[in-house]
């Protein structure tokens, strides 16, 4: 009885002892990702700077440069992606620069592809260069205390023709004009949510006709403690004359280096009339400044 009690006691100490050691172990690196966390929220929210709010921005429409942007970021974007269209695919591509002249004031100039390299039938398009897309963002609020900001920006897009029409038609085909808004909040240190909206007013030269659209994108992100990386939701809502479209986006950004993340996004049509499935990768490069 004596040594069966022994080896209880034994045991029981060992694994008490491991018990602790596991839960200490896990506290500290707990303790440890918050650090990190507070540090990485710090280097943004530096108080010796005009105030500005860490918030995780998304990966498909993205903004136009951070909400409260300071003087002097800058930053590079490279876009690829895939969209199955029923009856073929579409391949994109995009390269984007923005810059913030002033604190709070971010401008973005970008240039994107469509590629159409599958059997032609009567429904394909053919490849272009979409158009020249010119921006702006100007963030209004900015509260440290509330964890929330807000912007107001326009982008104009000058729409081109097909590669193969160049030589044949007018090389602009029209204008959108895309006033939006923009609201987000961070919950904690590591919650964020964040809506975009606004009008999209499409005007075709040749025609002389005007279509519009509203765009309600809602986003919800999760940033990993003790790191840049999320994961997330964004929800991209397009609403027309007798019609709704939405496509659900999860997404997750991943930093390779200190100024180099990608980001890396799966588009699900919730009603595929008009595409089925998609794919998007998205390369960021910052700068120091």
């Amino acid at each position: 009885m004596e040594k069966n009690s022994l080896k209880t006691a034994f045991f029981t100490t060992i694994t008490l002892l491991w018990m602790a050691q596991n839960t200490q172990a896990q506290t500290e690196k707990k303790q440890k990702n918050s650090i990190i966390d507070s540090l990485y929220i710090q280097e943004t929210e530096n108080k010796y700077q005009r105030a500005k709010v860490l918030h995780a921005e998304p990966l498909y429409i993205d903004l136009i440069r951070d909400l409260g942007a300071r003087k002097g970021e800058r930053e590079w974007n490279v876009g690829l992606g895939l969209t199955d269209k029923n009856k073929y695919d579409e391949y994109i591509a995009l390269v984007e620069y923005e810059w913030a002249p002033i604190d709070r004031l971010g401008f973005e100039v970008e240039l994107p592809f469509s590629f159409y390299p599958s059997a032609h039938n009567a429904t394909t398009p053919d490849s272009k260069l979409n158009g020249l897309k010119l921006a702006t963002q100007y963030s209004f609020f900015v509260s440290e205390k509330l964890k929330t900001s807000m912007a107001v920006g326009y982008i104009h897009e000058f729409g081109l023709n097909s590669f193969n029409n160049y030589s044949n038609e007018k090389l602009f085909t029209g204008n959108t004009y895309n006033p939006f808004f923009i609201v987000a909040k961070r919950w904690g240190n590591n919650f964020h949510t964040l809506l975009y909206t606004g009008p999209a007013i499409e005007h075709h030269s040749e025609t002389n006709a005007t279509h519009t659209s509203w765009q309600i994108n809602s986003n919800f992100h999760y940033m990993i403690p003790g790191t840049k990386n999320f994961i997330g939701i964004e929800c991209n809502k397009e609403i027309q004359t007798k019609d709704f479209d939405m496509t659900i986006r999860p997404q997750m950004r991943v930093a390779v280096a200190e100024n180099l993340l990608i980001g890396i996004v799966t588009g699900i049509p919730v009603n595929r009339e008009n595409e089925r499935f998609s794919s998007f990768l998205r390369l960021i490069y910052e700068p120091k400044h």
